[in-house]
């Protein structure tokens, strides 16, 4: 019975705090990466291939890990984060001066719902559940690292739950935590969900 394991780690956290960055450059703050580093550390021996966003903050340590260990490195366009919009690069507060009330909406349920500018839910889900499937069509059998978003990985989580878009607002997404799921003949099962170094 060939059985994929894939772990998804969120990128660490940000210079400039908590905002919707979306598909806007960050960088990494040095415990941010230092955060990343350390989950690295733990699951270095047991990966066979890492799989990152294009998104620098993601991609960055993928790739340097790539470097000092010699384990492939693949950037999959469709894992970036969904594009916020007229949203991007604002915090919480500021959107909502600036959008009064849509910020509870997306919070609550984000089905239907289009924030101005931006790439919906519903879009943004199918190409990250389309990357997924290629991804695990390609690699079955192997051990991978997804490294990605809070987004991107909220919709992957909801897709191997069997639960609908809206899950994807009660789910907890700390920045540098890692998540296991094990997929064999199609069946999903999640083992390990947050997990800090």
């Amino acid at each position: 019975m060939t059985e994929t394991t894939i772990d998804l780690l969120r990128h660490g956290a940000l210079v400039g705090g908590v905002r919707y960055r979306g598909n806007i450059e960050a960088e990494l703050t040095a415990a941010g990466r230092a955060d990343m580093d350390a989950v690295w550390a733990q699951l270095n021996t047991q990966v066979g291939l890492i799989v990152s966003s294009p998104l620098g903050r993601c991609r960055k340590p993928a790739e340097e890990w790539s470097n000092q260990s010699g384990i492939a490195c693949e950037i999959v366009d469709d894992f970036r984060e969904m594009h916020y919009g007229e949203w991007e690069g604002l915090g919480a507060d500021e959107i909502e001066q600036r959008f009064p009330g849509q910020l509870a909406c997306w919070r609550e349920n984000p089905v239907g719902m289009q924030i101005p500018g931006a790439e919906s839910i519903e879009d943004f889900a199918a190409r990250v559940v389309r990357a997924w499937g290629g991804m695990l069509r390609a690699h079955a059998g192997h051990h991978l690292l997804v490294v990605a978003h809070s987004g991107t990985l909220r919709v992957i989580l909801a897709h191997v739950l069997g639960a609908g878009l809206p899950s994807t607002r009660r789910f907890a997404m700390p920045y540098a935590a890692w998540s296991r799921v094990h997929v064999s003949h199609d069946r999903c099962l999640l083992t390990e969900l947050n997990r800090k170094p």
